[in-house]
């Protein structure tokens, strides 16, 4: 009897692949840990069942350009009298800055209020106070007189210092952020502080560092 042959090439395969598909794509990242944010004194938590795609991470990323050890941009922005006033005035002493978010917020004044009453200790130290936020002339007017704070107020409105001191916002840049710097004598920042939540720890590190330089 003649004997049939196949080619081998005709034969269908009968063993299921082995290869097995990575679930998750080598562009996403899992993070199963809390880790520290870029926003100083603020955690982040990511959930171990999501995925984040590196792209977007990095890309909506904010950080801070003013550094510690290095001179920030220098500004001119009126005061609550609506008068100019220039960081190069204050040199030769030590300055500090602190960016808030509003006016009249809930946060903002109970830190605008705690600058308030330990201002003579900042005195004592020798240090000027400066807030600034994105509010104009009459609101700080308004505010300073409300409060009696006896310290400069700056109108930002633009926004334009908060961006080149590169000030992160909070809640992934959806609100003004809550940074305060100090200034040496030099110019040079000596601390960058953070806490969108306790506002009233910005003063109490100020304070701290204020008593080293």
């Amino acid at each position: 009897m003649a004997s049939l042959s196949l080619p081998k090439h005709s034969l269908p395969s009968v063993l299921p692949s082995q290869t097995r598909k990575d679930p998750f794509p080598q562009n996403l990242k899992i993070f199963s840990k809390s880790s520290p944010s870029q926003f100083y004194g603020t955690r982040l938590t990511y959930s171990s069942s999501s995925s984040i795609p590196c792209s977007s991470s990095t890309k909506n990323l904010i950080l801070a350009k003013v550094k510690k050890g290095t001179a920030p941009p220098p500004f001119t922005l009126k005061d609550q009298d609506g008068k100019n006033v220039s960081l190069s005035k204050f040199k030769g002493k030590p300055v500090v800055v602190y960016f808030y978010p509003a006016d009249e917020t809930p946060g903002c004044t109970k830190q605008a209020c705690a600058f308030r009453d330990s201002y003579e200790k900042f005195k004592k130290a020798g240090a000027e106070v400066i807030g600034i936020s994105g509010d104009d002339v009459s609101s700080h007017k308004a505010f300073a007189k409300k409060y009696r704070l006896p310290y400069t107020l700056l109108a930002d409105e633009s926004n334009k210092v908060r961006k080149e001191w590169g000030v992160p916002g909070d809640l992934f840049g959806t609100l003004p952020g809550r940074e305060t710097y100090v200034l040496d004598k030099n110019g040079v920042v000596q601390l960058i502080y953070n806490n969108q939540f306790q506002p009233e720890k910005h003063i109490d590190e100020t304070l701290k560092i204020l008593k080293g330089i």
